[in-house]
């Protein structure tokens, strides 16, 4: 049980049998009347995101989840194939299970899969990954002036904005967590 003036961003809390994380809350002292928590949770199975009030001081369940690392092996139709690398155990995963994050995982990668209750809630990517472009416009040259971006596909089927200069064939790092270019890899 956890008290919700213990609430943090990030903290999962288990409500109606689902599991919810804390995005945001706010400690209301009104001058009337007891103190609340007001938070704005997200659903980890669904995505959804609902606002809730709780007393100050009110006991919830605290979502106890477990962290492994697994890595990608290969997919099979639909399925993501997943792989335990001490005890070789496969775990598969739908694309809805893995949700937007499936954009950046490439065969081989080693994630973080989150579980509660035994069952496999979401895939956690590293905050950045190197992959390579497949398709881009041509830079034009003396185009950087102004510091412009452009489209490009990488090897996983992501699209993200580069600068003008980067062309196809280059290998390059992207933040995850806000498909944002970071810079080049050797």
């Amino acid at each position: 049980m956890i008290s919700s003036n213990d609430f943090r961003t990030g903290t999962t809390i288990e409500l109606d049998g689902a599991v919810w994380r804390v995005v945001e809350f706010l400690h209301v002292k009104p001058g009337k009347g007891s103190a609340f928590v007001r938070t704005k949770l997200k659903s980890v199975q669904g995505g959804n995101v609902v606002e809730k009030t709780f007393r100050a001081g009110e006991m919830v369940p605290q979502a106890l989840l477990e962290k492994s690392t697994l890595q990608h092996t290969y997919m099979d139709s639909s399925d993501y194939v997943f792989m335990d690398m001490s005890s070789y155990e496969e775990t598969r995963l739908t694309s809805q299970q893995i949700g937007e994050s499936r954009k950046y995982l490439k065969e081989g990668m080693e994630v973080n899969v989150v579980y509660w209750n035994g069952k496999p809630l979401e895939v956690e990517l590293p905050n950045s990954v190197v992959l390579e472009i497949t398709e881009t416009d041509p830079g034009v040259k003396g185009d950087t002036a102004t510091g412009g971006t452009k489209p490009a596909k990488l090897e996983t089927g992501a699209m993200v904005m580069v600068p003008l200069f980067i062309s196809v064939g280059e290998k390059i790092k992207v933040d995850t967590r806000n498909d944002s270019y970071l810079g080049r890899e050797n």
